[in-house]
């Protein structure tokens, strides 16, 4: 079985590669320093299992094993952490395991045993239980993951079953519901329509078409988003804050 670790700290994943040198069946295919390089290395070596720090700057733990659970065949996931704090509790009702540093050797192995994914469901909960969010958005593109930095997203429209993340360079197309995304990225976006969000820091003004409707002018992209008559105001008053 081919295992990954991602761990930020050098010694903690010489660690591991030692500990698992010494489990029968089990080979470090590779490692990496936090989640958004995890992700990659999950592509180009398409492992069994991942050993995954809490964390890390940049994309943590869970955010990763939030993206890898879109993949059709996602490795498993042992988190590992120095942090005995609340979370932890609750990654001990699942079915995945986790590891409190210095890991004990026995340990280690008890956890290879039961090691098993939570739930999209479930990681919402507990990166909400720890204040956290996702820095980035992340979508499947010919079977494989492409990622968008939140802080780089410019709108998001939903269309059908999809929403698409639009940064001004590229797109992206998400299989999560705009209402989600809102709750999520509160602080992030506003609501101009039943179907958009936008950045506030991205908005450059208004303009009213020929049949009295506006749409909102954004910057770095040519697309100009209707804004419905309901949110107009509020959009003003978000406008006039933000000019103020």
């Amino acid at each position: 079985m081919k295992c990954l670790i991602v761990d930020d700290e050098v010694l903690a994943r010489e660690r591991l590669v030692r500990l698992l040198g010494d489990c029968d069946g089990l080979r470090v295919c590779g490692e990496a320093a936090n989640g958004e390089q995890g992700l990659q290395q999950v592509e180009r070596l398409q492992p069994d299992l991942v050993l995954l720090d809490v964390r890390m700057p940049g994309m943590d733990g869970l955010e990763m094993a939030r993206h890898l659970l879109t993949l059709d065949c996602a490795p498993a996931v042992i988190f590992t952490t120095a942090y005995g704090d609340h979370a932890l509790d609750a990654f001990d009702t699942q079915a995945v395991d986790y590891l409190l540093k210095p890991v004990h050797p026995q340990r280690l192995r008890l956890a290879l045993e039961k090691a098993r994914r939570l739930s999209p469901a479930r990681l919402q909960q507990l990166q909400a239980a720890n204040g956290e969010r996702r820095t980035h958005l992340c979508a499947r593109v010919r079977g494989n993951l492409e990622l968008m930095s939140v802080d780089q997203v410019v709108y998001l429209q939903a269309d059908n079953k999809y929403v698409t993340a639009c940064s001004g360079e590229r797109s992206i197309l998400l299989e999560e519901s705009l209402k989600m995304l809102e709750q999520e990225f509160a602080s992030s976006f506003i609501r101009i329509h039943r179907n958009a969000l936008v950045a506030p820091r991205c908005i450059v003004g208004l303009e009213k078409d020929r049949e009295g409707r506006h749409r909102v002018i954004l910057e770095g992209v040519d697309v100009r988003l209707e804004v419905s008559r309901r949110l107009l105001p509020t959009l003003r008053k978000r406008i006039r804050d933000g000019a103020a």
